[in-house]
């Protein structure tokens, strides 16, 4: 997953932590004794972990907001005629101290919780949404954006330059710059009622879900053999945030949505995702729902087909029972070990944490793009397990550092991820700071990190994050990098994933932790013939959590505040994704992904990026594979351009057509 940190405010807001355990009460003042008073000295601008305690983030933030509203003022009230120098690049350079708190305090929310912090998110949440409403709701301000906008073929701008001018027209205009004043009060009331609520969201969620991962399917499901127990785990999961207590939070969701559908008819837009669609590779709903007609069916089928093979198993063991969702990841591996003769123990000990990191990840990327990694220890970081690297180019010059912490914790946030600590940008000067973040099981002390191919994959998926910003070579930090559309942005991530299989790299770090001995060819053999192994269910819960998403950002603006649970029905129903024994990857109360983590009428984007990551590895398929002379290609077309061009333009200019839907089901068995 990508969290945005250019997003609006309240998206950065979606979890919050600490570096340390300093439990300060109150707030100091903001002061040159503040880390984020001035630019890090370190390299890269690395942030001083080792610095920076919990009362330094409410006096930074709000400095910051002050700072912003200040420069943002200055450029509404010149005098002189608005160019793109004295406006769209002014506004550009604006809160960089803002964005310096922010890049920190985004990483450190998801990677490190505690008390102190959620309380700076509940007190800041509101007034973040007041600083952004008051930047794209100023109207003296829009006057001179659009001014300059409809000037912008006569101002002969280098396409860059010319591309910033859009997005912030587009970014005003979508923020409801062009409502009456009524009206914007009206949205800016609203947008602080949402970023209150998600923020609630957030801490009900965190407190309710303490040791679950935040799917809905737990991997201890795999291996428990006890039917009861499996139940348990599973409804512990599903109703994590269903219990009727403090932590409950359907009230919250109804709301949300409500405010959503009441955003969308205040600015024209007969529902939420038509509002947000509209700057998205996809563009509508309605387009969204096409896609969907073509995968669904077959998604579903398939699934059906897996289902009767993990109740032949169960029947075959006089089970007497109908597969539930709590049985399905136990017998599935059976199911597998019988098809395949693929037992994940038999797997596990050929991936090393270390050795699938330095072996795998890495040794792919020098292959296909030259670069290297030294690891440093002189870097202070926010946690013990956190590791730093340098990334140099094929040239040996630095280029990045790269951040790594994949070890669960309590006081993390579920999931995997991946952002940006500094931002790539010759405007400022600056070079990227990438940090991936994982859910792996730490071992025991002196023990291995052995982990499931499916941790591996996860590795690739967020490394291919980094990759895309750490290749970044823009001029405006607003078009760096992964700084895309949500439909584009987990397509150099999904498209990584493929490096994880390919028998070179494969064969590279698949190494027993104990003899040294590679994988025997059968067992590499076997993980490729099992590769669309569970792919109908994979790809089911990941297209009902994505209609879920849908159906709740299409509510019409008079619609009433809803049961959860019988819209959740409804919309599962309707989509003709109500499958029994295959739940939605996230059920609507605890998905974090749209309700806080800036995805809202955009999970889609998952299955739409499968889409164009499958038809893009297609490409090197036909071209030899992975070669040198084919990564240069796509970091040259892909992964250093950053949102300087359409992206349908983008990728048309790489594959040669439009996207084409048959390489993702093929890859998914589907065909």
């Amino acid at each position: 997953m990508k969290k945005k940190s250019y997003l609006p405010m309240l998206a950065l807001l979606a979890v919050i932590s600490a570096c340390n355990n300093k439990t300060e009460d109150n707030a100091e003042a903001f002061s040159s004794s503040n880390p984020f008073y001035a630019e890090s000295k370190l390299p890269f601008h690395a942030p001083a972990f080792d610095k920076i305690k919990n009362t330094d983030f409410k006096p930074a933030l709000e400095e910051g907001m002050k700072q912003q509203m200040a420069e943002i003022e200055k450029i509404a009230e010149n005098k002189e005629a608005p160019t793109f120098e004295n406006t769209i690049l002014e506004i550009e350079k604006s809160g960089q101290l803002l964005s310096r708190v922010n890049m920190v305090f985004t990483l450190l929310t998801g990677a490190n919780t505690n008390p102190e912090l959620q309380k700076v998110k509940e007190e800041e949440a509101p007034k973040l949404t007041a600083n952004s409403d008051a930047i794209y709701l100023n109207t003296k301000l829009f006057k001179r954006v659009e001014a300059i906008y409809q000037k912008r073929s006569e101002l002969k701008l280098d396409a860059e330059s010319e591309r910033l001018l859009e997005y912030y027209y587009q970014k005003f205009e979508l923020a409801g710059a062009k409502l009456s004043d009524v009206d914007k009060e009206k949205l800016k009331e609203l947008n602080k009622e949402e970023s209150s609520l998600s923020a609630k969201f957030t801490a009900q969620l965190q407190a309710a879900g303490k040791g679950l991962k935040n799917t809905t399917q737990q991997p201890e499901l795999q291996s428990m053999a006890d039917r009861a127990a499996r139940q348990k785990l599973f409804e512990s999961s599903w109703n994590r945030a269903e219990k009727g207590d403090a932590n409950d939070t359907r009230k919250i969701i109804s709301r949300i949505a409500q405010i959503r559908a009441s955003q969308a008819q205040l600015l024209g837009y007969k529902n939420y995702a038509a509002w947000k669609l509209q700057n998205q590779m996809a563009k509508t709903p309605e387009a969204v729902e096409e896609f969907f007609s073509k995968i669904v069916p077959a998604a579903t089928a398939k699934a059906k087909g897996e289902a009767a093979d993990i109740q032949a198993v169960i029947d075959q063991q006089k089970d007497g029972f109908k597969v539930e969702p709590w049985d399905w990841d136990y017998y599935a591996e059976q199911v597998r070990k019988a098809k395949y003769n693929l037992d994940e123990n038999e797997v596990k000990p050929y991936f090393e944490l270390n050795k699938v990191l330095q072996n795998g990840v890495f040794y792919a990327a020098n292959l296909l793009y030259g670069i290297s990694f030294k690891e440093r220890k002189d870097l202070p970081v926010y946690q013990e397990d956190v590791r730093v690297f340098d990334v140099f180019d094929k040239d040996g010059s630095q280029i990045a550092l790269f951040y790594c912490d994949y070890f669960k914790r309590d006081n993390k946030d579920g999931g995997a991820w991946m952002d940006n600590l500094v931002t790539q940008s010759k405007l400022f000067g600056t070079k990227p700071v990438i940090y991936n973040v994982c859910n792996f099981t730490k071992p025991e002390a002196g023990k291995p990190a052995l982990i499931s191919f499916d941790d591996v994959t996860t590795m690739f998926h967020e490394f291919g994050h980094g990759l895309h910003g750490l290749f970044a070579n823009q001029k405006y930090p607003s078009l760096s990098g992964t700084n895309v559309a949500r439909d584009y942005v987990e397509f150099p991530s999904q498209f990584n994933e493929h490096w994880a299989s390919d028998p070179k790299v494969l064969k590279n770090y698949a190494v027993h932790y104990q003899t040294g001995a590679a994988m025997p060819q059968a067992l590499l053999d076997k993980i490729k013939k099992a590769g669309s192994f569970n792919e109908g269910y994979i790809f089911t819960e990941a297209l009902a959590a994505s209609e879920l998403d849908l159906q709740w950002h299409t509510l019409a603006p008079n619609a009433p505040l809803q049961d959860v649970d019988k819209f959740e029905t409804d919309a599962l129903k309707k989509t003709h994704l109500d499958l029994s024994y295959v739940p939605p990857r996230y059920r609507s109360s605890y998905f974090l992904h749209i309700w806080s983590n800036g995805y809202a009428a955009g999970y889609y984007a998952y299955s739409w990026t499968s889409m164009l990551e499958n038809d893009a590895y297609s490409w090197f398929e036909e071209h030899g594979g992975l070669s040198r002379a084919n990564g240069q290609r796509f970091r040259d077309m892909i992964l250093s351009k950053g949102n300087t061009e359409d992206l349908g333009k983008m990728f048309y200019n790489f594959r040669g057509h439009n996207p084409d839907i048959k390489p993702m089901l093929r890859k998914r068995g589907l065909l």
